[in-house]
């Protein structure tokens, strides 16, 4: 016995904002590409690898849009939405490798740091910022409204900052000239990088693995069924995600023989699937109503 709901959830109303900070985004990315290339900065070049995953997460977002509005089909039951586990772990593998080599170029640089021009760093390093400013004003407006939002506004408020860092290291060296400024910006930028690459590939493992979603409590989720009346026990109660945002659970609830004659256990299944809903935001629920006489014949592993 099942629940279907749909799987849209309002991304779409706001893939316009995706799209218009999506496309800046990658114009600036391939400006400071050019820019990292030109001038040899280690911090340029860390930032622009920030960026390309900061891109590749709005890229996420705009997807997630538009794969809400895909109808489930009967080889693909949930459409394409694990797609963007996929793709973080894609993701977190870049960052790790970018992580390790900001680590060995921050240590070869600070002991034979190369001449930087400082002038053309700090006009790359603007133009950065400008534009990841611009994004952000496209996107303040509606991080409210979604997680997949407020994910990406975080995602380019936080290349916001490596350019910052960029910028500072490009003054630092046009007003002192000490060339390491450059390394330290790389070490501070990578820093922001690592952290945020274990959390991808914690989360991720974690979809895939079909962990239990974070927050919820299987255990506080059978009291609230055991609650339900007629229901005897709940057993083998299992829960994971589909993707971000996305829980489901499943569970054996025991409730009283007489439910199946009397016309019961159709309302039972309906306030069971409501209390899920209702006190776990958990819409796709399956509950396999079971007499009390069906639990001698369940397996003996079953909890």
């Amino acid at each position: 016995m099942g629940h279907d709901h749909s799987h849209a959830h309002g991304a779409a109303d706001h893939r316009g904002r995706l799209a218009a900070a999506f496309g800046i985004s990658a114009a600036i990315l391939l400006v400071q590409l050019a820019g990292a290339v030109l001038t040899g900065s280690l911090a340029l070049l860390v930032d622009t690898v920030h960026m390309l995953t900061d891109v590749g997460g709005l890229g996420l977002a705009l997807f997630a849009a538009h794969l809400s509005l895909r109808p489930p089909s009967p080889r693909r039951t949930w459409g394409l939405r694990r797609a963007e586990v996929l793709a973080a772990l894609a993701q977190a593998a870049i960052l790790l490798v970018v992580g390790v080599y900001v680590l060995v170029q921050t240590v070869l640089r600070l002991l034979d740091p190369p001449e930087i021009p400082s002038t053309e760093l700090v006009v790359f390093g603007v133009v950065g910022l400008a534009g990841n400013v611009v994004a952000l004003a496209v996107l303040a407006g509606g991080r409210g409204a979604s997680l997949n939002l407020r994910a990406a506004f975080l995602e380019v408020l936080n290349d916001a900052l490596g350019s910052v860092g960029v910028i500072v290291a490009a003054i630092v060296i046009a007003t002192t000239g000490w060339q390491r400024a450059d390394a330290v910006a790389a070490l501070l930028i990578g820093a922001l990088i690592l952290p945020r690459a274990l959390k991808l590939l914690r989360e991720a493992g974690a979809v895939l693995l079909e962990s239990t979603p974070p927050g919820l409590d299987l255990g506080e989720v059978r009291t609230h069924l055991m609650r339900v009346e007629h229901v005897r026990e709940v057993h083998d109660v299992h829960a994971s995600l589909i993707a971000t945002g996305l829980p489901v659970l499943s569970a054996h609830v025991v409730v009283d023989s007489g439910c199946f004659t009397d016309g019961h256990a159709g309302r039972i299944l309906d306030e069971l699937q409501a209390c899920v809903a209702e006190h776990f935001d958990v819409e796709h629920s399956t509950f396999q109503v079971e007499p009390d006489t069906h639990p001698e014949h369940e397996h003996p592993t079953h909890d």
